[in-house]
């Protein structure tokens, strides 16, 4: 591991600051990550799912390793931003298969991650993230580990205990070596805002529309904001639309404010010279 990756590790890290929080727009494949990171990104995050989709496979630790590996090394060459990326579980089904996922993907070019407890118990992704920090530590990159807790997401629990499980995941997570927490599911700002004061490290949200803006989240504490799937989605939804169009009426009109061709062919050439 060179000198660049715990540079670009560095400054990610630097990114999580809730007075300019850290707003991800996630991607998919090049395309995608080259455009966002033309329109001004200051990082570039993949989505687990957008990645699954556009490989053939369904979201939910279906996807296989190599791919994944393989696809972030695609978006990694060819980004001059830091990445983090979305393991989902790990892509293993032990902390010494997450440890060899996290060596990987590291080795591929990414700075950061996130891993998700979802159906695991807690003390399976704590260890799972004492593994990754191992990997990380091994080539002495600070590698930035966003340990994703899905409580309010998956309603695990009854509502009423849901806080108070979070809280108590996430200063476990940050115990096993997390740097960052990410709670999807929540958007209620007074919610938000005591997540914000129970957690010791920088908060992620994800959000969508009816969510505060960015600097609302800001605000609140949180210092780092994702989109999560849905810029993926929105994306595969344009697909239908034109292609539903196309098949009903025979016209073409939902193309008509489609990315221009050399919007998306020039940064991809370019990449491709470096």
């Amino acid at each position: 591991m060179n000198n660049n990756s715990s540079e670009s590790a560095a400054a990610f890290r630097s990114f999580h600051d809730p007075q300019h929080p850290l707003a991800l727009s996630n991607v998919w494949d090049v395309g995608s990550a080259l455009l966002t990171q033309a329109a001004g990104a200051r990082a570039i995050a993949t989505t687990s799912a957008g990645l699954a989709w556009s490989l053939g496979f369904p979201d939910g630790d279906a996807l296989d390793r190599a791919l994944a590996v393989e696809a972030v090394a695609r978006i990694a060459g060819a980004a001059s931003v830091p990445v983090t990326v979305d393991i989902e579980g790990g892509y293993a089904d032990t902390a010494v298969g997450v440890e060899e996922t996290v060596a990987a993907m590291l080795d591929a070019g990414a700075v950061g991650i996130n891993i998700e407890d979802g159906g695991r118990r807690p003390e399976e992704l704590a260890a799972a993230i004492a593994a990754a920090r191992k990997a990380a530590d091994r080539v002495d990159v600070p590698l930035f580990i966003n340990a994703r807790t899905d409580v309010f997401l998956a309603g695990i629990g009854a509502p009423a205990d849901r806080l108070t499980e979070t809280l108590e995941r996430a200063a476990r997570y940050l115990g096993a070596g997390a740097d960052g927490i990410f709670v999807p599911g929540v958007i209620d700002p007074k919610t938000i805002a005591t997540l914000a004061d129970g957690i010791e490290a920088p908060l992620n949200i994800m959000v969508s529309p009816g969510a505060p803006s960015v600097a609302e989240l800001g605000r609140l504490g949180v210092a780092r904001v994702s989109l999560g799937s849905g810029v993926a989605q929105a994306a595969y939804a344009r697909a239908s639309r034109v292609t539903a169009e196309l098949e009903t009426t025979g016209t073409y009109e939902s193309l008509t404010d489609a990315a221009d061709y050399g919007m998306l062919n020039a940064p991809l050439a370019e990449a491709r010279a470096h």
